[in-house]
């Protein structure tokens, strides 16, 4: 028999239970933890060939308690509480990782617990019409005889991992360790489309930026920070591969498995090389926005102020030609006054003297007008 009935789990997982056993009123059993939801595959292989396909938990626990060398394969989406409560007992899976599944929004790590490996990783997807990079969050539980993955999203295709080692009878013989480093490698090969994806994106914003398209800055803030959150996917990935390097998985004598890491590692590391490089060029790139961003305001400033200058030259000459009008209107207002006691008005000379009183303050007005730029 794999692993054994075990107490009452503590800790959040054990909260969580006791509201279940609350709500339902006793233990969830075996046999209505099968639910299409959560379930997708599970097969039990003896030296690399499918023995069984159990339509559910409590028949894959009886075909691995007939078999003494068996493997149980079981893949899980987005499980209730139910299925993860039998697996933690079936398997004897260790209080915090069954929490970290079930909450799931954990940074990729590899934590062992025993003889029990609980592995979290990150997959990455990238949506072509849309143009985004799409996260999703993948559990592995790691043990004597069994394999459980718990996805929280559609990547990886686990399916196609599963049909490729049922092909490779003597590599699925390897046991548990040859189905996780198949999964991982199946990870690291999700991210060439994102990177592939991210450098697309990342060439269409230098356009925009040099085309002088005012949407770019958002443009690069967004795809900075899907560059950040695929760092922070990938670059973990690697503590994790050095540590299946460095005996983690229990499988360092197996030198074939070895070479199979060593070749994951090297794609992933080509992976977060390219990606650190993305996160400077997006740097660079905003910096060049906001340089060509900053000249186009300095441009449009000096046509503003040249704009000004001109309309306060024309604003000059209008004000001075109305002072220049504005002073023989008032001395013919004066002389219009016709008051019987007016000084000169019975003058022979009255007349000429206003008019050449005008002429001689227009011509003094226009020439202090014409000094001082104005005119």
């Amino acid at each position: 028999m794999v692993g054994g009935r075990r107490s009452r789990p503590g800790g959040g997982f054990g909260r969580q239970l006791d509201e279940y056993e609350t709500r339902v009123g006793e233990p969830p059993p075996v046999e209505s933890l099968e639910t299409p939801g959560g379930l997708v595959d599970s097969a039990v292989y003896v030296q690399g060939h499918r023995f069984a396909s159990p339509s559910g938990l409590a028949e894959t626990y009886r075909c691995l308690q007939e078999q003494d060398s068996a493997m149980a394969w079981i893949g899980l989406y987005r499980p209730d509480i139910g299925q993860i409560t039998s697996l933690a007992r079936e398997f004897r899976l260790h209080d915090l990782a069954v929490e970290d599944a079930i909450n799931a929004h954990q940074r990729p790590k590899l934590e062992r617990y025993g003889h029990t490996l609980f592995v979290v990783l990150r997959a990455a997807s990238y949506d072509d019409l849309r143009e985004e990079v799409e996260f999703s969050e993948l559990h592995l539980f790691i043990g004597p005889g069994f394999v459980v993955t718990v996805r929280h999203g559609e990547a990886p295709d686990l399916a196609a991992v599963r049909r490729r080692m049922e092909t490779e009878a003597q590599m699925l013989a390897r046991g548990p360790q040859a189905v996780l480093y198949a999964i991982l490698d199946q990870v690291v090969d999700g991210y060439a489309p994102v990177v592939a994806g991210l450098e697309n994106d990342i060439d269409e914003i230098e356009t925009q930026v040099f085309g002088g398209d005012p949407n770019a800055s958002r443009r690069i803030y967004g795809l900075s920070r899907e560059v950040i959150q695929f760092q922070r996917a990938a670059r973990p990935l690697l503590s994790v591969l050095d540590a299946l390097a460095d005996g983690a998985g229990s499988a360092s004598s197996d030198e074939e498995l070895r070479r199979y890491l060593r070749d994951v590692t090297d794609h992933l590391t080509q992976v977060v090389e390219r990606v650190d490089g993305f996160r400077h060029l997006l740097q660079n790139i905003l910096t060049v926005n906001a340089t060509l961003v900053s000249q186009q305001q300095n441009e449009e400033m000096r046509s503003l102020t040249a704009a000004s200058y001109a309309q306060n030259e024309e604003l000059k000459k209008v004000s001075s030609w109305a002072a220049i009008l504005f002073a023989p209107t008032l001395i013919g207002t004066v002389y219009g006054m016709n008051f019987i006691h007016m000084p000169e008005l019975n003058w022979r000379f009255g007349y000429l003297f206003a008019l050449l009183l005008m002429l001689l303050v227009c011509g003094t007005l226009y020439l202090i007008f014409k000094r001082r730029g104005w005119l």
